[in-house]
């Protein structure tokens, strides 16, 4: 009889031939062994394809699949999704690095907080050699106990990439999948927030690398950008200001199938009333990507030592 994995991975790709050996290292050195890894591979035209079947054949906790054509990453990754079986579900990029503790960290936080539905970690962006550019800080308010305060926080403060933190499978089949229109991911991350709290392990355990290949860097328009998540978005039917009414009506539909009370339901459209209005002050597009670097010599983590495969890179 096949043991069901408490933990499943869903890691999907498309030509990741650069970082994707590194990434597979550090999930495969995690010191939480208890999950699958399922690797969904966009129909690459690069080597992913070669380095997706050595490592399946070197650990049986991967299962690799391979779609005959690009469907764009938001399918992809809500497809992986479909074919993982644990009752904890986390998604990895090819390109982050994780620390050998970030699974067991976020699965003992779950296991000691019922109430929590998705856990992840202190992070940092870190450049294509895996040097940490910008430390950090969370500060979005995700743990409360009020919905429409973490729906608050989520639109307002920047940051947190809780879209890949360990999460309650049972709670994301209760949500709509991930969409393809600008932001998606934030509108994507505040429904899941309104189901519940989060929690943030006060610990440096997720490196999320910034390079010029990167999705978001290689698709610099909002169009490309909504293109590159689904195909179907390209063409005269999909304008810019199309996806960015999808954006705001995405909130919207959030809260409508949210279960909140009538009296969070309407704490949640003053919200994002207020949101929509301040969205012409200065800065409200910051991303953590363009905080001024630290200086390297003042930084006290090391990458290297942390995360698996990368052991004695720093000597």
């Amino acid at each position: 009889m096949t043991t069901v994995p408490r933990l499943s991975i869903g890691l999907p790709v498309y030509n990741g031939e650069e970082y994707l050996a590194e990434s597979l290292d550090a999930l495969l050195g995690q010191t939480y062994e208890d999950f699958e890894l399922v690797i969904s591979d966009n129909a690459s035209t690069d080597s992913t394809q070669d380095i997706c079947r050595t490592y399946a054949k070197q650990d049986s906790r991967i299962r690799y699949l391979r779609l005959p054509v690009n469907v764009g990453a938001a399918p992809n990754h809500n497809y992986v999704f479909t074919q993982c079986r644990g009752e904890l579900f986390k998604w990895a990029s090819h390109d982050d690095l994780y620390a050998r503790d970030l699974l067991l960290r976020c699965v003992e936080a779950l296991d000691e907080r019922p109430e929590a539905i998705l856990a992840h970690s202190g992070q940092a962006v870190i450049d294509g050699e895996g040097r940490v550019k910008v430390p950090y800080e969370y500060g979005l308010a995700t743990d409360s106990p009020s919905a429409p305060e973490r729906f608050r926080s989520l639109l307002f403060e920047p940051g947190g990439d809780d879209f890949y933190g360990v999460m309650r499978a049972d709670v994301l089949r209760r949500v709509k999948p991930h969409d393809s229109y600008h932001h998606a991911d934030r509108t994507f991350v505040a429904e899941i927030g309104l189901h519940g709290p989060f929690h943030q392990v006060p610990e440096l355990l997720y490196f999320r690398r910034d390079h010029p290949t990167r999705a978001e860097r290689a698709n610099p328009s909002k169009r490309s950008r909504c293109v590159n998540l689904d195909p179907r978005r390209a063409g005269p039917l999909h304008p810019t200001p199309r996806l960015l009414v999808e954006y705001v009506w995405g909130f919207v539909e959030a809260i409508q199938r949210a279960p909140l009370s009538p009296k969070d339901r309407l704490a949640c459209y003053r919200h994002l009333a207020s949101w929509m209005t301040s969205r012409a002050r200065p800065g409200a597009g910051e991303r953590v990507e363009d905080r001024a670097p630290v200086v390297p010599t003042e930084l006290a983590v090391s990458v290297d030592a942390l995360v698996a495969g990368r052991e004695g890179r720093g000597a």
